[in-house]
């Protein structure tokens, strides 16, 4: 990009957070929205960061509860809003199934992310498969 004198202009870097998840390692979970809730200080929509630590804590829950590997969790903030991925190395796809009353406190993760991201999707990678989930920076 070029300012009006000509000259190349750098743009900054997007807010980001990566953080490596290690196997079955449940503290990884407090310390991922922490590590969020510190990226997120700056975005200027509350209401939205708490949904955003919400479905980050799903996320890396799934990662570290029915992975056997390490993930990696990754957050972007940018002009259109916020994109969290946790990325695995197991290539088998998570189940979304609607929670009943049976289920106790299990499977409704990813029916939050479904019912409270603006858009969420898997995406497989040679050996594994990244979980992610979207928050627009416009909605209230």
């Amino acid at each position: 990009m070029e300012d009006e004198a000509g000259s190349a202009t750098e743009q900054a870097p997007a807010p980001q957070l990566r953080r490596r998840l290690g196997r079955a390692d449940l503290r990884a979970v407090p310390e991922a929205r922490r590590a969020l809730r510190e990226l997120l200080r700056t975005w200027g929509r509350p209401g939205r960061s708490e949904i955003a630590e919400l479905l980050t804590s799903e996320l890396v829950t799934n990662a570290v509860v029915h992975t056997d590997h390490d993930a990696l969790l990754t957050a972007t903030v940018g002009p259109r809003g916020l994109r969290v991925e946790v990325r695995d190395f197991v290539g088998r796809r998570p189940r979304l199934r609607v929670p009943n009353a049976d289920d106790g406190t299990n499977g409704r993760g990813l029916f939050l992310v479904q019912s409270l991201a603006d858009a969420w999707g898997v995406r497989v990678h040679g050996v594994g498969k990244a979980v992610w989930f979207e928050l627009d920076a416009g909605v209230a």
